[in-house]
């Protein structure tokens, strides 16, 4: 009987570890800042951050675009990561969007937004590490990392944000100029915006 359940115990531990081992995946490539290509096929998207574009449809890179793909590259390429999914699973290009993380338990997108290589980029729902998000941007914002160590150029009077979208947008923008008066919020700079856990419109590019 002892010997029997010894066995049971054995098999048991077994199937536990091929679970733990199945839930890390291997990253094969890595796009730019914040996607990557997991085993399997799976493009992965970094959710709640955002890093500069590198060149695309005819436009430059933008500021500390390639700084943030080496980075990400030495990170996790050839790594084994597991992800974690928040409330939407895939974004409408079929991408996984997921929070990333090493197999010392530290998460990438965190790394990143602390590291002034990329900035917080919140969707509702998909808000569970919002405040750590929040902390990191707001330690590399004062310590002028990264994209936080350019000066931010001319400024507008004042920003609209969506309370619903955390976008922010120049007072001119037509998405910003639709928005309902009860979900606006008014920034003096960029930097107030930013710090706020909002991140810029891509149409107006504030």
């Amino acid at each position: 009987m002892r010997a029997k359940k010894f066995f049971l115990l054995i098999i048991l531990s077994t199937f536990c570890l091929s679970l733990t081992s199945a839930a890390y995946r291997s990253v094969r490539f890595v796009y730019d800042g914040d996607t990557i290509l997991l085993d399997g096929g799976d493009s992965v998207r970094y959710i709640g951050i955002d890093t500069p574009e590198i060149d695309h449809k005819g436009r430059k890179s933008e500021f500390m675009a390639q700084a943030a793909r080496d980075f990400n590259i030495k990170l996790v390429k050839g790594a084994r990561v597991k992800i974690e999914y928040d409330q939407e699973r895939k974004d409408r290009y079929g991408r996984r969007l997921a929070y990333v993380f090493l197999e010392n338990g530290d998460m990438v997108n965190a790394i990143l937004v602390r590291k002034g290589l990329a900035n917080v980029m919140l969707k509702s729902p998909n808000v569970k590490y919002k405040a750590l998000l929040l902390d990191c941007q707001r330690e590399a914002m004062k310590e002028r990392l990264g994209i936080w160590s350019r000066s931010p150029g001319r400024e507008e009077k004042y920003y609209l944000g969506n309370i619903n979208s955390y976008r922010f947008h120049r007072p001119n923008c037509p998405f910003g100029r639709k928005m309902s008066k009860k979900n606006v919020v008014r920034f003096q700079s960029r930097y107030e915006a930013f710090w706020a856990g909002y991140s810029p419109c891509k149409r107006c590019r504030p």
